[in-house]
């Protein structure tokens, strides 16, 4: 059989690919652990501090999932931030700036990982349920790999331990690239990308998982759009829950998630969904 028809064959078995689900992809904070996504959130805000400037919370929010130093950029140049910075620094950001700023980020986020490690409620009971369909289960962070050396153990411990993790560092691009969920998918073994799930709270994790030709699934109650731990959101009564929750998801939609779920613990039966949507010959 000659090579172009060999392509032909694999193309057209590519289109008709009917699944099931072999790969899901999880982001951490605020997806698997950290509830409400607060250790990088503070560790931004005691760095900017350290450095002179206080910032909001809404201001450390706004640019996450993106690689942490990016991060860094990003919050300094909202429009509100930079007015400030002139006006305390007298002069605009220099790398230098955002390199002192990463560094002081990197060791308090250390401590701030340790301090909210906690799994997501339900976390390892979704993952129990996806190991017993034979689902590999992958991870991708906006953490770089020294920041997970610390972090991976403190989750084994509590029993969650994925198959593969790949870091921002260990990319040339990070979100919304698809550089780590595709990462993932070859490491895992994934026989087509329709096949991987990605699981994600930040708008550029699903953008990520959409340039992949992925499914893309939001975390709303547990993840940074919403932004509170457990508790405070547990303290909410019900409409103001509702109302948090349909501008989380309003977000999460916008950057292409497919499904949207309050926390991990509500992700086997949008699995069923996706493997019945992929038997029908449907497709990310």
């Amino acid at each position: 059989m000659t090579t172009a028809s060999n392509q032909t064959r694999h193309q057209i078995r590519g289109k008709d690919f009917r699944g099931p689900v072999s790969t899901v992809i999880f982001d951490w904070a605020g997806t698997v652990l950290d509830f409400g996504c607060i250790a990088p959130v503070a560790a931004f805000r005691e760095a900017f501090a350290e450095g002179g400037l206080t910032i909001s919370e809404a201001e450390a929010r706004a640019p996450m999932g993106a690689a942490k130093r990016e991060h860094i950029a990003l919050i300094l140049a909202q429009p509100n931030v930079s007015r400030r910075w002139q006006m305390e620094k007298g002069r605009s950001v220099r790398e230098t700036d955002i390199d002192r700023l990463y560094a002081a980020f990197l060791r308090i986020d250390a401590v701030n990982c340790a301090r909210y490690s906690a799994l997501v409620p339900g976390a390892l009971e979704t993952i129990a349920c996806l190991r017993g369909q034979s689902i590999t289960i992958g991870s991708t962070t906006g953490y770089p790999r020294s920041v997970m050396d610390g972090l991976m153990p403190l989750a084994s411990l509590q029993g969650y331990e994925p198959d593969h993790c790949v870091t921002v560092s260990d990319v040339t691009r990070g979100r919304p690239y698809p550089d780590m969920v595709l990462a993932n998918a070859v490491a895992l073994s994934a026989p087509d990308v329709r096949a991987c799930v990605v699981v994600d709270d930040s708008p550029t994790g699903l953008l990520a998982a959409r340039a992949g030709g992925m499914w893309a699934v939001g975390i709303i109650a547990s993840g940074n759009e919403v932004g509170l731990p457990l508790a405070d959101w547990l303290a909410l009564d019900e409409a103001e829950q509702t109302a948090r929750r349909e501008a989380a998801r309003n977000t999460l939609d916008d950057a292409g998630a497919h499904f949207t779920i309050d926390t991990i613990a509500d992700l086997p039966p949008v699995i069923a969904a996706i493997n019945a949507r992929l038997l029908a010959g449907d497709k990310p």
